[in-house]
């Protein structure tokens, strides 16, 4: 149950659509935010009845705002308006409603507006300090000043659907995709980036500069494009392994940067930090690029930066609405406590969590699921909803993409105590929700390096998440290194594991050696037997 006070507002936020999510702002304080697809449900889900009465749960009192983030039905953005609708900056409805027996405020404003709140007011930058904001996601690309009033200003719109006309790359090279004109796979685009990486700056073809050429172009309408226009292409169905594939992937990915990097160079006037929200905020790769221009002061990428912080970012803007507030507290564990719903662990023998215990098991090669606490916001696994194995022999990134059943070119992050930063990265600063790439500086960590040298690291401190950093600090005095494979706890198209019996599940169906549920640690029989103290 939450905890509130009397003189607090509860602030109910609601996103539709894919990577639907539910969030409860209790003053000025970030009481949880629920994603769909989050125990075990489907990737990308829209909000479900199941995920709204584990909601109902988990409020002591009657909520004020019922805050709906912007949307639109049909396939893309000009549907017909679900609330205030996916884009305008002006559009916002306040109205009283009768919700269950009682009178409360309705508010919704668009899903541009949401996506800017929930980087605006989770930043660290104090309310009243000037940034600048790029939006940029399947839809918008377009950059934003908000000031001092929290007034937002566009100040531009680069190129429209810049991660759709990202990820269509992937869709045209790969045989197995037969989505129609202007759709594209939510998954594909991260995909796009991991193979981005195995290309080189080398001259590319002429058909390739023309891809290039017709998918940047701002005054073509994407929605229009389909795979079969380039048939005649040699990368139409050229296969996902083929090295011009990766080669073409790069340098769209610079291509597209650099229209954008461009245009910020024209708009800005002052040196005040750049927020950065949308899907493409997943990008790594260009997160790393803006840090790199010097452009701002600073950069900041909230961990929820795709639609999943749309929910926190339409409740931040109720209260911006209501209380003249646009900045609240909070923790990127964020989600639900984990479930044990069963006893039932089969071949799977349970004994205390012992740090140390866990800590030679990953040194002598065993894989362990991981679950403790609440779960984490947005897509990443943040050391609550992880796999780990050691970061070495190289092996270990073929035995977890195997694990994971996924491609073998997606590389395996890695998590790192922010002490050790300095050992195995540059740049060595914090980088507490794995959104940026850093270049590997020590051979000493295979397994989480990249083709190109890169990884995304996860830092991680005490005052953070200090169950993993103990876990990383017992692993260190084991090993001599700071550093664990990380990847997240999921089935295959599914969201993170959060149940007992889901993790029993996985453990057996992709034979993990273990897992850690809480205060437990669960071993295969026949390793127990052979471990056993």
């Amino acid at each position: 149950m939450i905890n509130v006070k009397n003189d607090d507002s509860v602030i109910l936020g609601l996103k539709d659509g894919h990577d639907g999510a539910v969030a409860l702002i209790v003053g000025d304080h970030l009481a949880f935010s629920i994603e769909a697809e989050k125990d075990n449900g489907l990737r990308f889900s829209s909000v479900t009845p199941d995920a709204l009465l584990k909601i109902f749960q988990m409020v002591s009192k009657p909520v004020d705002i019922v805050a709906q983030s912007g949307w639109s039905r049909g396939l893309n953005s000009e549907g017909d308006a679900i609330g205030a609708g996916y884009s305008g900056l002006n559009k916002i409805i306040s109205q009283t409603r009768s919700m269950f027996g009682q009178d409360i405020t309705y508010f919704s404003s668009s899903h541009e507006r949401s996506h800017l709140l929930c980087g605006y007011g989770l930043s660290p930058f104090p309310q009243g300090q000037p940034c600048y904001a790029l939006l940029w996601e399947g839809y918008f690309g377009a950059f934003y000043r908000i000031d001092e009033n929290v007034n937002i200003t566009n100040l531009g719109v680069v190129l429209e659907n810049p991660g759709d006309r990202f990820a269509f790359l992937y869709a045209l090279a790969d045989p197995t995709f037969n989505l129609g004109a202007g759709q594209i796979r939510l998954s594909d685009a991260g995909k796009l980036m991991a193979l981005a990486a195995y290309g080189e700056n080398s001259d590319i073809d002429e058909d390739a500069r023309q891809i290039i050429a017709t998918l940047i172009d701002k005054n073509t309408d994407f929605r229009k494009y389909h795979k079969h226009q380039f048939q005649n292409s040699i990368y139409y169905n050229i296969g996902l392994n083929d090295p011009r594939l990766a080669s073409l992937a790069h340098h769209l990915s610079n291509a597209i940067f650099n229209l954008f990097r461009n245009f910020a160079q024209q708009i800005v006037f002052d040196d005040a930090p750049l927020l950065i929200v949308g899907g493409c905020g997943l990008n790594c790769d260009w997160n790393s690029k803006w840090k790199d221009t010097k452009l701002f002061s600073d950069v900041f990428i909230p961990p929820c930066t795709n639609d999943s912080g749309c929910a926190i970012g339409t409740a931040i803007d109720a209260l911006l609405h209501t209380k003249g507030l646009a900045k609240i507290t909070w923790s990127p564990y964020a989600g639900e406590p984990s479930h044990t719903d069963t006893d039932n662990t089969g071949i799977f023998i349970g004994e205390p969590y012992d740090i140390r215990r866990v800590a030679r098991l990953l040194n002598e090669g065993c894989i362990l699921g991981w679950v403790h606490g609440r779960y984490e916001m947005g897509p990443r696994a943040l050391g609550n909803r992880s796999i780990l194995a050691a970061p070495y022999p190289r092996e270990n990134l073929i035995r977890l993409n195997k694990i994971k059943k996924r491609e073998g070119f997606r590389p395996i992050a890695p998590i790192c105590l922010e002490e050790c930063m300095a050992e195995y990265f540059c740049p060595s600063n914090s980088s507490p929700f794995m959104l940026e790439f850093r270049k590997v500086i020590s051979a000493r960590i295979p397994a989480v390096t990249h083709i190109d040298n890169s990884a995304r690291p996860q830092s991680i401190n005490k005052s953070q998440n200090l169950r993993m950093h103990q876990l990383l600090s017992a692993y260190r005095d084991v090993s001599g290194i700071g550093v664990l494979c990380n990847t997240s706890l999921n089935f295959n198209g599914r969201g993170f594991i959060n149940r007992l019996s889901d993790l029993y599940r996985f453990a057996s169906e992709h034979e993990l050696d273990g897992f850690v549920f809480e205060d437990k640690l669960f071993l295969n029989s026949d390793r127990h037997n052979e471990n056993v103290k």
